[in-house]
């Protein structure tokens, strides 16, 4: 049965200028390194320049694969939960958020599951696409594919190169392989994105 099998990625470690740091470099050189293995046959990246960064050096290790910007990968909030289904620890989070600015973000997250959750059909070849982005859409993906209450995607949260993996197949739901998968990187590399905390 055909598959395609999304590889999502956020990008890596960035400054506040929006830019990869050292770190992001060498985190998304390791990333690039793990998929090297796989057949893959596109890598799509957010237009924001972290993103860009960060999948042109993935794509350092996929040679001959297209490198392209996908406009459906922006960083943006994807569902504005209403009063009633606001969660109490979220409340103060999308203090400021306009009806357009969250109509926006809706019109976004549906383009995103529009253009990369369509399964195969059974008569096409399997296909293999990374997606590098941020952690919302991510988070979005993760919340579709496992047909959860729009609100889920709160606290679904991607560490800088953490790896997740869908699989989609016609006539079956979404698989969810992994999510935030980080064994590509030492320990030194790996939770940046998150606020300080212990971690394992």
């Amino acid at each position: 049965m055909a598959t395609r099998y999304l590889y999502l990625a956020r990008h890596g470690s960035a400054d506040a200028f929006g830019e990869l740091t050292d770190t992001g470099y060498k985190q998304a050189d390791l990333l690039g390194e793990r998929l090297s293995g796989l057949p893959i046959n596109a890598v799509w990246h957010s237009v924001l320049p972290r993103a860009a960064a960060s999948a042109r050096e993935i794509g350092r290790h996929l040679p001959g694969v297209p490198v392209a910007e996908a406009d459906e990968l922006i960083d943006h909030v994807p569902y504005v939960p209403n009063a009633a289904e606001m969660p109490q620890a979220w409340a103060g989070f999308f203090d400021g958020f306009e009806e357009a600015e969250a109509a926006s973000g809706k019109r976004a997250a549906e383009a995103l599951v529009a253009r990369f959750t369509r399964a195969p059909e059974r008569t096409e070849p399997d296909s293999h696409e990374v997606l590098v982005t941020h952690a919302y859409p991510i988070a979005w993906l993760v919340r579709d594919a496992l047909e959860a209450p729009p609100t889920r995607w709160l606290g679904l949260d991607s560490a800088n190169t953490g790896l997740t993996v869908i699989e989609y197949r016609a006539g079956l739901s979404p698989t969810l392989v992994m999510f935030n998968d980080m064994s590509h990187l030492p320990g030194d590399l790996r939770w940046t994105g998150f606020r300080a905390a212990a971690r394992p």
